[in-house]
């Protein structure tokens, strides 16, 4: 039996092993990017703003200094700025416009010096963000120089959280060591409790078993929901029915934008939400629920910050030889900590359900803080170091996700080869099966369109409801289409090779004749519809590409073409991660790669594919070269079932 003890520890040994190898990997892109990145690229990757205006400093109603940043440049580019991401503000040698239109020269990489300190993102709403900033002095620094921007810096608190939950979890005794051992020992069983299952109206046959397990359960439960089967309806449910028999619950996920979706959900159900951290999407709905606003508007706070701005004259105005500065700062700050302390109470008893990120729920807020249950949304999307952040704070586990979708971001590909990207969802799906339950029916996709995602990816276990099976545009249309780009020339009556070109180290390949084509394909279909139905049902469309160069270059395209321009808010363009959890009526898929050696690089990965396809109601329109693709038998497949169709 000694053996069978230590493996869970030494399993969670190794994966601290490999989340060092996958630290050591990004802090080390992390250098070389801002070494020998030229600033332009850093900007077009939407890792930096610059140039920047700085706006107005104040402290917010955390009391903390903060400073508004609003973006110069090109408001075309997405950026990778959110909540709590920390950055760095610096000075740029060069002029602020030189070297833009000319890559060449060296005006592409001006000389770049740093500020001394870093920042957090506290907020951010299209090209105005708000940082927090150390109140040290050093800003003045910065609001004082010319050609200033911000960059996204190396993230060390994300990670310093998961070594020390891995710590924690590695030497964990009570509760933590039993779930920790139940994850990883098959030969244990999740416990459950039994009663008679509760009927939903509203729910098809297995998101109520999903609800019903989840209710059942003492130590995990599993939600496994394939593309359009209703996973955050089930979700939401589930939680809504936790809470007629506990108090709070703490919902967590991965990304800021999961927990938006999920509390935003829960908010229309009618339930308490505070949400710990600021909203990606900033209108007044989402904002109503967080912390800071919440904070603000309560009734004590005036007085607090009163009190608070007491403290800061006292400090800025020091007398000499003022023998009661000290009792006097004491006074007030024992003040301030017991109001704090009081609305921090109140907000956090009146509230049902607390909503934060994985890495969020280590938030000071919540310190010493207990909780029945976690559940964890988007859990196959998140490292597994990651989920146990918060499960050292709850005595049972609510997963939901999908395996066969995103996985997590990887940096390190060694890392990635020893198991790194192993997610603990994975793990629990192969240890407890018992624990699962997958959501079999889906409302989105058209039959034709499900039919091959599901029996790739789900053993052919998903069906479509009744009133989605059928749904098309056009009579008689074929739900899917695979437009070969190696049987095509443009009408330009030049021969145009699809091949695809690399462009620059990480940032990608593009296919400018594919991308054309793309445009094309769509033109064509529009005219099928014709322009007052497309306008009067708003069918919307999504043009995804794996490769980042290719979108920009996309979005480009879109923006000259004049045919599109009354359809301009209909038409979204991004890549496959930009559409996570998202659907529209028409998806057009640009492949990109092309070329002899039938390389497809991280096309490889197919659940992205499983992702592109199944964001699609209606219509998929796929392009790429069919002979570098279809080497790769899930290629070989697909094209060959849509042939078929």
């Amino acid at each position: 039996m000694g053996n069978q003890q230590n493996s869970p520890i030494l399993a969670l040994q190794q994966q601290r092993l490999l989340l060092q190898m996958e630290y050591v990997a990004e802090k080390d892109a992390y250098r070389q990017q801002t070494e020998e990145m030229g600033l332009q690229r850093q900007v077009k990757r939407g890792d930096a703003w610059w140039p920047v205006k700085m706006g107005k400093s104040y402290y917010n109603s955390l009391n903390q200094l903060v400073v508004e940043v609003h973006r110069q440049g090109d408001e075309e580019i997405e950026h990778n700025f959110e909540f709590g991401r920390p950055v760095v503000f610096f000075r740029s040698q060069g002029g602020p416009m030189e070297g833009l239109g000319n890559p060449r020269g060296n005006s592409e990489n001006p000389r770049i010096s740093y500020f001394p300190f870093t920042g957090t993102v506290s907020f951010v709403d299209g090209d105005r963000m708000v940082v927090a900033v150390p109140d040290n002095g050093h800003l003045i620094d910065v609001q004082g120089a010319e050609n200033v921007g911000i960059q996204l810096f190396f993230d060390e608190t994300s990670y310093k959280m998961m070594f020390e939950a891995l710590d924690r979890v590695i030497r964990g005794k009570g509760r933590l060591g039993y779930l920790r051992d139940l994850f990883y020992t098959p030969a244990m069983k999740a416990e459950t409790f039994s009663f008679a299952a509760l009927h939903f109206p509203y729910l098809n046959p297995t998101q109520e078993d999903a609800v019903n397990k989840v209710l059942r359960a003492k130590d995990v439960a599993i939600v496994h929901g394939p593309p359009g089967t209703g996973k955050t309806t089930t979700l939401v449910e589930a939680i809504y029915e936790t809470l007629r028999r506990e108090s709070q619950v703490l919902v967590c996920a991965q990304s800021n934008l999961a927990v938006d979706w999920i509390s935003e959900k829960l908010v229309d159900r009618g339930v308490n939400v505070l949400r710990i951290g600021n909203p990606t999407r900033v209108n007044d709905k989402m904002l109503s629920f967080t912390y800071e606003r919440r904070f603000e508007a309560h009734p004590d706070y005036d007085q607090l910050w009163a009190i608070r701005k007491a403290i800061r004259d006292l400090r800025n105005h020091r007398k000499r030889g003022d023998e009661k500065y000290h009792q006097k700062i004491e006074r007030l700050k024992e003040r301030a900590t017991e109001l704090e302390l009081r609305i921090n109470a109140q907000l956090f008893g009146e509230a049902r359900v607390i909503a934060c990120t994985l890495v969020g729920s280590a938030n000071r807020l919540l310190e010493g803080q207990k909780f029945g249950t976690l559940f964890i949304d988007e859990a196959a999307q998140a490292l597994e170091a990651a989920c146990w952040i918060p499960i050292r704070k709850v005595s049972r586990v609510v997963l939901a996700g999908d395996h066969c979708q995103l996985p997590p971001t990887i940096k390190s590909f060694a890392a990635l080869k020893a198991g790194l990207g192993k997610t603990l969802m994975e793990r629990l799906v192969e240890n407890h099966p018992e624990a699962v339950t997958l959501l079999k029916v889906q409302y989105r996709m058209n039959e034709e369109i499900m039919r091959f995602s599901s029996d790739w990816f789900y053993d052919n276990q998903v069906e479509s409801a009744p009133e989605v099976k059928y749904r098309s545009i056009l009579d008689l249309d074929i739900p899917m289409t695979w437009i070969d780009t190696s049987l095509f020339d443009l009408p330009e009556g030049e021969k145009v090779l699809f091949q695809e070109e690399f462009v620059g180290e990480s940032f990608g390949r593009i296919n400018k004749a594919e991308a054309e084509l793309t445009l094309l394909a769509l033109e064509n279909y529009f005219k099928k519809i014709g322009k007052e139905r497309i306008l009067d049902e708003r069918l919307d469309v999504g043009v995804i590409s794996p490769y980042r160069a290719q979108v920009q270059y996309l979005r480009r395209l879109f923006k000259k073409r004049a045919f599109f321009k009354p359809y301009r808010n209909l038409i979204s363009v991004n890549t496959v991660d930009g559409f996570q959890g998202q659907e529209r009526d028409i998806i057009l898929i640009s492949l990109v790669r092309a070329n002899d050696k039938g390389q497809i690089g991280f096309l490889r990965d197919l659940r992205r594919m499983n992702v592109a396809i199944t964001r699609a109601r209606m219509k998929v329109i796929i392009l790429g070269d069919a002979s570098t693709l279809t080497r790769h038998p899930f290629y070989k497949k697909l094209y060959d079932y849509i042939e078929a169709l």
